[in-house]
């Protein structure tokens, strides 16, 4: 195994069990504003996959890798997105009299 190899093993253990310390000591009532805020900043990780497919080449696996990440990065952005704009949604002000039930 190499070392470049290790160190990076060693960085993305250390990645998850801080993530999930962190993430086990948010609150539940929390926990979906900032999943949606964190989500919308995965921005960056559409950003790496757009570097990694430029610097692919003729490499097929990287391609496949570079586009199935920013698959997935654009799916996360949108959702984040589209569940803030939910949550901010509760808290918008409900019309009052009968023009809010459709009526007459």
């Amino acid at each position: 195994m190499s070392p470049e190899l290790l160190t990076a093993l060693s960085f993305f253990v250390l990645a998850l069990l801080v993530g999930f310390e962190v993430i086990s000591k948010i609150p539940a009532t929390l926990h979906t504003p900032m999943m949606s805020g964190a989500n919308s900043i995965h921005g960056v990780v559409l950003v790496g996959a757009i570097l990694i497919a430029s610097t692919a080449g003729e490499n097929i696996t990287l391609l496949v890798l570079a586009f199935f990440a920013a698959a997935f990065a654009a799916m996360n952005v949108v959702g984040g997105y589209v569940v803030t704009d939910r949550m901010l949604g509760m808290f918008k002000a409900r019309p009052k009299g009968a023009d809010a039930k459709g009526g007459k």
